[in-house]
């Protein structure tokens, strides 16, 4: 069965795919970006390591360039999830709402209705 489309709805359908386009170019942008700043930093420290003055650093400084690593890493990461969904077509305002059981019980199980106070749960002391 074949289904004519109006222009209207056709439209709609290019304006959809040119914005899911755009998401999808966007993170591959910030992807390329992220690995481009990865090579830079391991460039770094091979120049660092094995350069023919390669200066020797103090122990301590060894983890900074790490933790620009694990930053540049993690915007990877995130530019990764964010093209994966852009191509799956899964953008957070497409999803639907988790349906989730929150403060009801299953009828099997007992409920408290009455509100826990510490007085109710004290047990006195008595005096020997």
């Amino acid at each position: 069965m074949i289904l004519a489309m109006t222009d209207i709805a056709l439209a709609e359908e290019n304006a959809r795919l040119k914005a899911r386009l755009a998401e999808t170019e966007a993170a591959l942008e910030d992807a390329v970006e992220a690995q481009r700043r990865l090579e830079s930093i391991v460039g770094e420290l091979r120049r660092e390591k094995f350069g023919p003055r390669s200066e020797k650093l103090d122990p301590e400084q060894f983890n900074l360039p790490l933790e620009d690593v694990e930053v540049a890493q993690g915007i990877l990461e995130a530019a990764q999830e964010r093209a994966r969904r852009a191509l799956k077509g899964n953008s957070p305002a497409e999803r639907s709402p988790r349906n989730r059981n929150r403060g009801h019980l299953p009828k099997h199980l007992p409920g408290s209705s009455g509100s826990s106070s510490p007085k109710a749960r004290c047990v006195p002391v008595v005096a020997a």
